[in-house]
């Protein structure tokens, strides 16, 4: 971590919190939106974010698994993220949402009019805006936690 944090202090608290509370609030305020208000399904919410979590590089996204109603993504569906053009685990929205999430953060001047027309064969206009929002969320917030080393002191209940 590359962040003073202070002794006793929870990193993710006190950076986020504490020391940009007019930013780092409502960025968490935004973070957590994404997770509170989805409409999409889980696997292809999960499909977009693992892929930026494998992008970005951020151990706790990585590690992070989305849970709806008890419910969770299956353990192999990191490997199938990562092999989306590929895997047979994944339906046809949950692998244009990783291809998606590949673009964004990748490539997004090669998204081009086949693309587009794939996703909206599957997606609608609010989800693809839904999940544009979404993916730009963990690409900035994973990415920060990441640069920043953050993502290496946040743990998850129960580990």
């Amino acid at each position: 971590m590359i962040i003073d944090v202070p002794e006793g202090s929870d990193p993710i608290g006190y950076v986020w919190g504490e020391m940009v509370p007019g930013i780092g609030v409502a960025a968490a305020g935004y973070s957590l939106a994404v997770y509170e208000h989805s409409t999409l399904g889980l696997r292809e919410f999960e499909a977009a974010r693992l892929r930026i979590a494998q992008i970005n590089g951020c151990l706790f996204c990585l590690d992070w698994r989305t849970e709806r109603d008890g419910i969770k993504v299956e353990p192999e569906f990191v490997d199938a993220v990562t092999k989306w053009r590929t895997s047979d685990a994944l339906d046809d929205r949950a692998r244009l949402a990783a291809e998606y999430a590949e673009r964004y953060a990748t490539d997004h001047h090669g998204i081009n009019a086949e693309f587009w027309a794939r996703m909206f064969a599957q997606y609608s206009q609010a989800e693809v805006v839904e999940l544009s929002m979404s993916i730009g969320s963990w690409l900035a917030f994973g990415r920060l936690n990441r640069v920043l080393g953050l993502d290496a002191v946040c743990v998850l209940p129960g580990h």
